[in-house]
């Protein structure tokens, strides 16, 4: 992607990803400002400039698609891929799809994302070139969340905002429970220079860090996460302080599914599910403990 095309590949995430649900008897997911998937080109290029690639038809020079994606430590991160509706079906994401691949090859780096389990066609894409489900999320939100959650959650009173000298015990929190580093992404976080990240970490009675949870305020993205926790009491804590800090808002949150506990509890905060989401890799996965909760904003697989 160039730089000149920010504005066109913003468009493509749009149409592109509005135009699927919307043909699947489904609402539209961008409703903001045409601009706001504009966040994506910022986001990305802002952590990574470079990585997004384009498929680019050579007759008209229209761009037929467009994928993000990241190196960190120990994987590749796969982010939003589109094609647009005019090209549905001629191998552009195949195509942008096999560059990544063999990116990773060559790395020697597995792959991660996190897609929608109602779109068959995206799960072929990536099953058909190796991927396998991992794990299945909730795509939950709360439209009238209670005031005050936090209160009614023990725990609480040990959560506060994350600074950048937490980004090493972040970082080697998520190592730990899940196996990967994004060193680089907590730090974009947690500098916040877009002003629209918000970063929040529980520390035990004996001052470990038992976990973080972040969140997007925007309109191109409104969610919870990415975060880690050691269990479900310390990811209901920290979820209700973010749920807290978007009153004004209806956030969506990504929760795994075998957390019944925790997803017991939201339902009685009256939590609704939206959709379902899989955790796929590529290569190597080491089983990860704790809850996860991952976001697309970027993408966190």
């Amino acid at each position: 992607m160039r730089a000149d095309e920010w504005d066109e590949v913003s468009q493509l995430v749009r149409i592109s990803t509005n135009h699927w649900y919307e043909s699947h008897a489904r609402g539209e997911i961008f409703t903001g400002p045409d601009d706001a998937t504009r966040l994506f080109c910022e986001v990305y290029e802002g952590l990574d400039p470079g990585f997004c690639i384009v498929a680019e038809d050579p007759e008209t020079g229209k761009l037929a698609g467009s994928c993000f994606y990241r190196r960190r430590e120990k994987h590749i991160s796969l982010g939003i891929m589109n094609a647009h509706p005019f090209f549905f079906g001629q191998g552009a994401a195949a195509q942008l799809l096999a560059f990544i691949t063999n990116y990773a090859d060559e790395q020697g780096l597995p792959i991660r994302l996190v897609s929608s389990t109602i779109n068959l066609d995206s799960f072929s894409l990536y099953n058909r070139v190796g991927f396998v489900p991992r794990m299945v999320f909730q795509d939950m939100f709360i439209e009238s969340p209670a005031d005050n959650l936090a209160a009614s959650v023990s725990e609480a009173d040990r959560v506060r905002q994350a600074t950048l000298d937490d980004v090493p015990a972040i970082t080697a929190l998520e190592d730990e429970l899940v196996g990967i580093r994004r060193e680089k992404d907590y730090r974009f976080f947690i500098e916040n220079e877009m002003g629209i990240w918000h970063t929040l970490l529980l520390e035990g009675p004996d001052g470990r860090l038992d976990g973080f949870l972040g969140s997007v305020a925007h309109p191109g993205s409104n969610m919870i996460g990415p975060g880690v926790m050691r269990d479900e009491s310390t990811a209901a804590a920290l979820l209700a302080a973010q749920l807290d800090h978007h009153k004004d808002r209806t956030p969506v949150f990504l929760i795994p599914a075998q957390a019944a506990g925790l997803v017991k509890t939201l339902y009685g905060w009256g939590a609704r599910n939206c959709e379902l989401h899989f955790a796929q890799i590529r290569g190597d996965y080491p089983q990860p403990t704790g809850v996860i909760m991952p976001t697309f904003m970027p993408e966190t697989g």
